[in-house]
C-alpha cells in the first residue's frame, strides 16, 4: 500500500540554497546553436532537518538557479537525525550511483564529496562518513542521497514496527565500543 507523503511548506523554514552543479547546454537548430544553461540546486534548513532537491533551466544563469531553488522548495523531505549525526548506516540508490552513508562519532564532521556535501550540510548533518559508488553524475548522486535519507529510521519508529518499547531495544554496539567506552559495561553483562 503506498504511504501518503505529507508536503512542507517552504514559507515554514529558514531554507539556505546551495548550487551543486551548473551545466551549458546546447541544442543544435536550422538556424544555429541555441544555449541554454541547466542548475542543480539544493536548499536546506540545518536546524529543522530538512531538505530539497531542484533543477532548472534557463537562457541565463541566475533564472536557471531561481529555477532550480523554486523547483527544490517543492520537494522538501524531513530527515530523521540524532544529535549531529544520522541514527544508523544506510545505502541509497538511484539508476547506477549509490551511496553509502554511515554515522560518525562527534567531531569527525562531513566527509563526502561535491554533491553529498551538499546535501549533508544542509539537512544539518554534522558527522557523517559517506561513500558515493558507481556514477559521478551529480543529478544521480543526489537522487541516491535523497534515497538514502528517506530510508533512515527513528528510534522510536524501529521500536514501534517490532511492537516494543524505545528503551526495550539493545544499544547500536558494533564498532562503537572504542569511541564510547561507558558501553564495555553493557558489552560485558
Amino acid at each position: 500500500m503506498p504511504t501518503v507523503v505529507k508536503k512542507l511548506d517552504a514559507n515554514a523554514f529558514q531554507l539556505k540554497d546551495q548550487v551543486v552543479a551548473i551545466n551549458r547546454v546546447t541544442k543544435v537548430v536550422k538556424g544555429g546553436k541555441n544555449m541554454s544553461f541547466a542548475a542543480l540546486v539544493v536548499v536546506g534548513d540545518p536546524s529543522a532537518a530538512v531538505v530539497g532537491y531542484g533543477s532548472g533551466k534557463a537562457k541565463e544563469v541566475p533564472q536557471a538557479i531561481r529555477k532550480g531553488i523554486e523547483s527544490a522548495k517543492k520537494n522538501l523531505v524531513r530527515v530523521n537525525l540524532t544529535q549531529t549525526s544520522i541514527p544508523h548506516t544506510v545505502l541509497g540508490r538511484f539508476g547506477s550511483g549509490m551511496v553509502l552513508l554511515k554515522p560518525a562519532p562527534e567531531g569527525t564532521g562531513v566527509i563526502a564529496g561535491g554533491a553529498v556535501r551538499a546535501v549533508m550540510t544542509s539537512a544539518g548533518v554534522q558527522n557523517v562518513l559517506t561513500k558515493s559508488i558507481g556514477t559521478t553524475n551529480p543529478h544521480n548522486v543526489i537522487k541516491a542521497t535523497f534515497d538514502a535519507l528517506k530510508k533512515l529510521k527513528s528510534r522510536e519508529a524501529v521500536a514501534s514496527m517490532r511492537g516494543k518499547a524505545a528503551e526495550e531495544l539493545s544499544p547500536a554496539i558494533r564498532g562503537m565500543v572504542a569511541k564510547v567506552p561507558h558501553l564495555v559495561e553493557i558489552v560485558q553483562s
